[in-house]
């Protein structure tokens, strides 16, 4: 146990806010053989404070996805101050992991179980040749795209919805959820709120970028890739915007639109209550 690590009365939560680059991860979860952030995480803290919790995610982003300000929480019995942690953290962390913002919080406080929305970003770059310094972060998209059928597809999607035809068709997916934390909930089915779901156009030095983002209560897997493959289909002509609302009543993966590949995605933030 380090200098860092002094005996504290009682396990106290911590809340941390971690940016990460996903392109050479095999996603947040812990997999046997693989590098992922949440094992990352677990391997710093034990380099740290002697303890090793393993880390519980606001979500489990998946291979090659990206987050801005990914939440995770864990107890520890080492009473350490809060930037010291995050300081010594990021001393040990591979460069692609960067802690934010690190808090101790109640002990009912739990990453995934408490948030109450989170808002996920989707980049898409326009021009005809990708700079290879953006390549890792965005889906590159140089065909002809129609942006008012874009953000019109993305309205239908605001409001509460069954989005399964949305999700990744992936039986094992709700047992591999409790696999690391029993304590995680029975999955709630496959109606999710959403708030809000927009287009914007961003110019800047690398070129044209459309981003999209969207704000939900929660998010299936691949949810929001699926998503974006299928207004994808309808900005380039694909499909007609009359589908979608047919597409989610179907209920069915296969009505859907292909999977948008992950490196343009972006867990952007997290919300949780009072915070």
């Amino acid at each position: 146990m380090t200098d860092l690590a002094q005996s504290a009365a009682h396990p106290q939560t911590w809340k941390l806010t971690l940016a990460y680059d996903g392109t050479d991860y095999s996603g947040w979860q812990v997999q046997p053989g693989e590098p992922t952030i949440q094992e990352e995480l677990r391997q710093a803290l034990g380099r740290v404070t002697g303890e090793s919790p393993l880390p519980q995610g606001s979500g489990r982003t998946d291979a090659g996805v990206h987050a801005l300000a990914q939440v995770a929480s864990f107890a520890l019995q080492a009473g350490i101050p809060p930037e010291n942690l995050r300081l010594a953290l990021n001393r040990t962390l591979p460069p692609s992991i960067r802690i934010l913002e690190a808090k101790t919080v109640a002990a009912t406080f739990h990453a995934r179980h408490s948030a109450v929305a989170k808002t996920y970003e989707y980049r898409v770059f326009r021009g005809s040749i990708c700079p290879p310094f953006l390549a890792r972060y965005v889906h590159v998209c140089p065909w002809p795209m129609d942006l008012e059928a874009l953000q019109r597809s993305a309205r239908l999607f605001v409001g509460e919805h069954d989005f399964l035809s949305f999700a990744a068709t992936d039986p094992d997916f709700a047992n591999r959820n409790r696999e690391l934390d029993e304590t995680a909930p029975l999955p709630r089915g496959s109606v999710r709120t959403i708030f809000s779901s927009a287009w914007e156009e961003r110019q800047d030095e690398a070129g044209d970028l459309l981003i999209y983002r969207v704000r939900g209560s929660g998010f299936l897997h691949h949810m929001v890739r699926n998503l974006v493959g299928t207004m994808l289909d309808v900005g380039r002509g694909y499909r007609p915007l009359a589908e979608i609302p047919e597409i989610i009543a179907a209920r069915s993966r296969s009505a859907a639109g292909p999977t948008a590949p992950p490196q343009g995605l972006f867990l952007h933030s997290v919300e949780y209550e009072g915070q």
